[in-house]
């Protein structure tokens, strides 16, 4: 799996990067059919509670998986996206029959 990330009015951050790398490396061990994620980090500029934005669209086999989500941190982000992503993976994974 090929994962790209951007982050979007704010500065590069490494640390988040690899974080993000490891949290999404257990869905592709157990989704064998995702071939990219690209990650997008947004920080609003407004004087709300929740103002990170962690965006995950996800190409697999089939239509194009899509999660956001909006939180107060980033870590609260990832994992909330990553949550509704692993919803819907689940859900296609059920949905979808490999032939033989």
């Amino acid at each position: 799996m090929t994962i790209n990330i951007q982050f979007v009015n704010m500065s590069t951050s490494e640390t988040m990067e690899a974080y993000t790398m490891k949290k999404l490396k257990p869905l592709s061990k157990k989704y064998d059919s995702i071939i990219k994620a690209t990650v997008f980090f947004k920080k609003e500029n407004s004087h709300k509670e929740k103002e990170i934005i962690c965006e995950i669209a996800i190409s697999a086999a089939g239509p194009r998986l899509f999660a956001s989500s909006n939180e107060k941190n980033y870590e609260l982000a990832i994992k909330n996206t990553i949550k509704d992503l692993e919803i819907q993976l689940k859900k296609r994974k059920g949905i979808v029959k490999p032939y033989m």
